[in-house]
């Protein structure tokens, strides 16, 4: 799994970076969102790698 923080705003940027941020679920700044590391999901912060942070987090046993 992977934590991302919104820690920059999209607003100055491509409109296509702040709906990459939309889409990945980071509405605020400081938001924070867990997703699946997928190929995808990389593709998408790599885009916007300079607006955010990332942390790898454990999966939850469940």
């Amino acid at each position: 799994m992977l934590k991302i923080i919104l820690k920059k705003s999209p607003i100055g940027y491509e409109k296509s970076q702040g709906r990459t941020a939309q889409a990945l679920g980071l509405r605020r700044l400081n938001a924070e969102v867990l997703q699946a590391d997928t190929p995808v999901i990389r593709g998408m912060i790599r885009k916007i790698r300079h607006l955010v942070e990332i942390q790898e987090v454990a999966e939850k046993e469940s």
